[in-house]
């Protein structure tokens, strides 16, 4: 059997951040009764004209820039002809073209594994309109539901051939993009919502052989592990038809979540189907390059770039970066934590730990609760000195989080600073030594194990208070002079 090589090209669509749909004022909104956030300008009725979303517009034109597409000074809207129930027009207002969509021939950076980054091309960024929805009704007929037709809905598509090679490079990709999307508030990113789907296109071919095969097209994932174990399932299933002797037709295919298993949807279109020509009722859009590069300069930080930052220049691990990059709210709060002085380890340890741990119990986010970024620096500062242990450390974040004080104030009222004086910590000592003769006897014996015993004991008698160095130190000296 010959060895195969997958090629995945990647269509994502982003429903776009706006308060109303791409030509008309209807608002934008998850869920709702059917047919309630309609009007006679997205339900495509007679003598009504469309008037594009400025918003929209630079929506796209921000994440051509941060994909770093050059962008169509000069850009128009098509009319994609096709004839199905969710499409109320009988046609989708999109983009068509090389260099007609707002932005082309970019590139997303994507991370390789071995710390470098690895350069996925992107062919287009285009603008265009969503379509209904269709319905399963219980008397076993369908209704469709217009309330997402004409959300403004921007696809991005990479390039032919594909940069994308196997399963988990399609996971890494939709990852990056969905962060970009979210950092530039552009796409809220819930998958599970319908705001982003992705749509691998699939084909194999044997190594040596410069033509690429047949594709299959995997309609509407929405989760990275869809996509992951749809494309392997896909490269599975047409390498199992060739071996057999088949033929791998283009067409495009929905995914079973339950089976794990691609199904035959319809055969898949050609280009020319689609009848694009420039819409009518749209006038062309024409930017200025000062406009432009306002948007560019307006760009945020972006996901990878932030990520390695965190680990070049803060000494961070590519984990913990990771992590806090995740979410750029997460993000801001540690970047205000390390600007009023926190160490960037340490705080990351505790909002990765105890503060994500209480945040996940209440299901909150960081902005909801009484914890600052001066909180976690207040507290970590307070280990540092020596004012406080870990242990402490743990008691007063959790009354922090509780009530909203500072750790600082809460370790006053309570008078909870750290035992570092020795001769306090040598009293302590002592008497646990006194107390517990028959312990000191097996240690001196060469049960050197119990020495965790009496040090519990220690810090038992001094409610946790005293330096755990410290007594470690004072205690091994006392017991070798015992």
């Amino acid at each position: 059997m010959p060895n195969y090589l997958p090629s995945v090209g990647m269509e994502v669509h982003a429903e776009l951040a706006t308060q109303s749909k791409m030509f008309c004022r209807c608002p934008v909104a998850f869920g709702g009764e059917p047919n309630t956030r309609v009007c006679p300008v997205c339900l495509g009725l007679p003598g009504t004209l469309p008037v594009p979303n400025r918003s929209a517009v630079e929506m796209v034109l921000k994440t051509a820039l941060a994909l770093n597409c050059k962008i169509a000074m000069t850009s128009v809207f098509h009319r994609k002809n096709y004839f199905y129930p969710d499409l109320p027009k009988g046609y989708q207002v999109s983009q068509y073209g090389e260099t007609n969509p707002l932005g082309y021939d970019g590139y997303l950076e994507i991370p390789n594994g071995d710390g470098g980054t690895k350069r996925v091309r992107i062919r287009r960024v285009h603008l265009e309109e969503d379509t209904g929805k269709l319905m399963h009704l219980p008397n076993g007929g369908s209704g469709v539901d217009y309330n997402r037709a004409g959300t403004p809905l921007m696809e991005i598509v990479t390039e032919f051939p594909p940069d994308i090679t196997n399963p988990h490079e399609s996971r890494e990709y939709l990852q990056q993009l969905r962060q970009i999307l979210i950092y530039l508030g552009v796409c809220d990113g819930k998958m599970e919502e319908g705001s982003l789907r992705c749509e691998p296109n699939i084909s194999i071919r044997p190594e040596g052989t410069p033509k690429y095969g047949t594709k299959t097209e995997l309609k509407n994932l929405n989760s990275f592990r869809s996509v992951q174990l749809g494309v392997a399932y896909e490269v599975r299933r047409q390498i199992a038809v060739l071996e057999t002797g088949g033929v791998v037709h283009q067409e495009t295919r929905g995914w079973n979540e339950q089976k794990e298993a691609s199904y035959l949807m319809r055969l898949k279109e050609e280009e020319n189907d689609y009848r694009y020509f420039p819409d009518p009722d749209l006038a062309p859009m024409v930017f200025e390059e000062a406009y432009i590069e306002g948007l560019r300069n307006s760009l945020p930080e972006l996901p990878l770039a932030k990520s390695l930052r965190y680990q070049n220049e803060l000494g961070l691990s590519e984990y913990d970066a990771g992590v806090l990059i995740a979410d750029r709210e997460w993000s801001k709060f540690f970047e205000e934590a390390v600007a009023l002085g926190g160490d960037p380890k340490t705080s990351c340890n505790w909002m990765t730990g105890d503060f994500a741990k209480m945040l996940n119990e209440q299901g909150i986010e960081p902005s909801q609760s009484k914890v600052t970024p001066k909180h976690i620096v207040d507290l970590v500062k307070l280990v540092e000195d020596g004012t406080i242990n870990g242990k402490m450390a743990k008691q007063l974040f959790a009354e922090s989080y509780q009530d909203g004080r500072l750790p600082s104030e809460i370790a006053k009222s309570k008078g909870a600073s750290q035992i570092t004086d020795v001769g306090q910590i040598l009293d302590v000592v002592k008497k646990v030594l006194a107390e517990n003769p028959d312990v000191v006897a097996k240690y001196k014996s060469g049960n050197l194990g119990v020495k965790g015993f009496l040090v519990g004991q220690i810090m038992k008698l001094s409610g946790g208070r005293a330096n755990p160095g410290l007594v470690q130190k004072v205690l091994s000296n006392e017991l070798e002079n015992y």
